[in-house]
């Protein structure tokens, strides 16, 4: 452990941090400017680039802070984007990861919001993400088999994955989902007669949860209409941060109960066209929050809304990263994260089936799934190469 940081794994010497956070900035940066999909997608690149390629970690380490990041609210890549800051580099990491795959992100949604309000529109996206949504969906196939090797070593994390995907397909809440399954392999656990009660740990697993969800409850106690300025606004989104669980579909509801129908500060309309850009835009899906910000307040506007909604996320993961190793100790805790972990395979699982369905139309979007996965899987070719190859290839295909 190192004695700067206090980080199992992190640089002890100034030159290897500096040179840590270097390579940080550098590839989360590229990330958040190249990495399309959403969620699902930013977890699997991640994996190649920190797992495969770097070996800041192993498998088993990556999914422990990928189950972590389902516990708490807010943008799960994000988090876990910091969670490997906070884990190569210490705190300085933490910022430095989580910051450069913002940053940029949030940039390229500000160049958009622009364009909406100059022109009325936002510029078509449709033949690029035609080519980038089958790659997307190889890169996430190969991560998910790694970490299904790793996470998924006996019949019954199987059987729990299997049981979780199909809670989800059937619509029960991924928040419930998560809960459930920690719960039953802790109930499997104690029914085997390892630990006879709750050690000290335990609870810390549960306090991700307890917070946002009392915290959210609050929140929407409180919500009244007021006037728009900047300080509301930050606010405003700085709530949504910190208890919202759950995809972009989830934001939409959330931002639409408050922005259109209470506040009255935009339209449904505008408000759609925020989380599409959100959406098809690279980097954390809760980028339609500078969107939102900018409609709103031009630059500062959107400085304010994407302050808001992000810093939530490096509080909640610098609570909960350094409890990770103690779960770990703890027999009744693990076994809660083993389960978490099953769960959070099957839901990718889930989104990256019905991703397929509306990535996969044709022919050709087949044989660049296929042709991507070869090359993923025999060469290991960069996520990143595949991805622009495969936006070259869409953007093409409409001109031809």
């Amino acid at each position: 452990m190192s004695k700067d940081s206090g980080i199992e794994g992190a640089p002890t010497s100034g030159e290897a941090r500096g040179a840590a956070l270097w390579e940080l900035a550098r590839l989360f940066f590229r990330l958040g400017a190249t990495a399309f999909g959403g969620p699902a997608a930013h977890v699997a690149m991640m994996e190649d680039e920190v797992v495969r390629r770097r070996g800041w970690m192993t498998r088993e380490d990556f999914l422990d802070l990928y189950g972590a990041t389902n516990l708490i609210p807010g943008p799960s890549s994000t988090e876990l984007a910091i969670h490997i800051g906070h884990r190569r580099a210490g705190w300085a990491g933490l910022l430095v990861a989580g910051g450069c795959f913002i940053v940029p992100a949030a940039l390229i949604t500000l160049g958009f919001a622009w364009a909406y309000v100059r022109f009325g529109a936002v510029p078509e996206m449709s033949a690029l993400l035609y080519g980038v949504k089958p790659v997307i969906i190889a890169v996430v196939a190969q991560a998910l088999w790694g970490l299904g090797r790793a996470g998924l070593r006996s019949r019954r994390s199987l059987g729990l994955a299997a049981l979780c995907a199909g809670a989800s397909l059937f619509g029960i809440h991924e928040l419930a989902v998560l809960a459930g399954a920690g719960a039953l392999a802790v109930s499997h656990r104690l029914a085997a007669g390892r630990p006879a009660g709750p050690p000290p740990g335990a609870a810390a697993v549960a306090v991700p949860l307890a917070v946002p969800l009392a915290s959210g409850a609050a929140a929407t106690a409180a919500a009244v209409s007021v006037p728009f300025g900047l300080l509301p606004l930050f606010l405003f989104f700085a709530k949504v941060g910190s208890v919202l669980f759950g995809s972009g579909y989830v934001l939409l509801a959330f931002l639409r109960a408050d922005l259109v129908e209470r506040y009255r500060w935009m339209t449904e309309a505008q408000l759609l066209d925020a989380v599409a850009v959100g959406q098809v835009t690279p980097g954390p899906v809760f980028t339609a929050a500078t969107f939102i910000g900018y409609l709103l307040g031009r630059v500062p506007g959107a400085l304010v809304a994407t302050a808001g909604i992000f810093l939530p996320a490096f509080f909640f993961v610098a609570l909960s990263g350094p409890l990770i190793p103690r779960v770990r100790r703890s027999p009744v805790a693990s076994a809660f994260l083993d389960g978490v972990n099953a769960a959070s395979l099957a839901l990718m699982a889930v989104v990256s089936f019905r991703l397929a369905r509306a990535a996969v139309v044709d022919w050709l979007t087949g044989a660049l799934a296929i042709a991507a996965a070869f090359l993923l899987i025999r060469y290991r070719v960069s996520s990143l190469w595949l991805i622009l190859a495969g936006a070259v290839i869409g953007v093409a295909s409409v001109h031809v």
